[in-house]
């Protein structure tokens, strides 16, 4: 029987798949380990009353397990996990961290309207310790293999890749090899394809924050 799973239709178009990050984790993982889905788009500016229902909070993503709706993509993957082993993806401990930061630089230094700040200089700084780790363990954070942490970071370098490249002409840095290839390698999977926010979307997704 296919899971259900309610995650964020596009900004202004409520039947094509949104620019979540955190959605497309949840979706990444069921398509890695060959689980079948049943996807509620959900129009987070026109919420349905039903969904309401299920998710008092109005967020996204939501999954029902055994007749119960559950939030949080932290909580849904590590549940689909347990109950779904094969392939296993679960990251060991000591690497379940890496680049866990990047996103938060990343949305300061988008949203960010002095060049001064610091946020370009920590952003480059949570560049270079991926890079870093990657090029000693790579070519996925776990080695050869893809895992969680991959699944949760492949969205967020995406909207990092098309949101700086558009609001402030800004690329990761060229000699950052590693990084390059294992946003290549991850946005090439099959996987991946599926389940992206076309480019347009993600950017009218942050459009209004940077110009908060």
């Amino acid at each position: 029987m296919a899971l259900e799973v309610c995650v964020k239709a596009a900004t202004g178009a409520p039947d094509v798949l949104g620019d979540c990050p955190f959605c497309q984790r949840v979706l990444l993982t069921l398509e890695e380990k060959k689980i079948p889905y049943q996807m509620h788009l959900i129009n987070l500016s026109d919420k349905p009353q039903w969904f309401l229902e299920v998710s008092p909070e109005g967020k996204v993503p939501v999954i029902k397990f055994d007749d119960k709706w559950v939030p949080d993509s932290d909580v849904i993957t590590q549940i689909i996990e347990e109950k779904y082993p094969n392939p296993p993806l679960s990251t060991p401990p000591e690497y379940s961290s890496v680049g866990s930061k990047i996103f938060g630089s990343f949305v300061k230094f988008l949203k960010s309207k002095d060049p001064n700040d610091g946020s370009e200089q920590a952003l480059l700084e949570e560049s270079k310790a991926l890079e870093e780790h990657l090029k000693a363990h790579g070519p996925y954070v776990n080695g050869e293999n893809i895992s969680a942490v991959d699944l949760s970071l492949a969205p967020k370098l995406y909207h990092l890749e098309v949101a700086l490249g558009h609001f402030k002409s800004w690329p990761i840095p060229e000699s950052f090899t590693s990084v390059h290839n294992y946003m290549k390698l991850l946005f090439s999977r099959e996987s991946f394809i599926k389940t992206k926010a076309a480019k347009e979307y993600v950017i009218a997704g942050w459009e209004p924050k940077v110009n908060a």
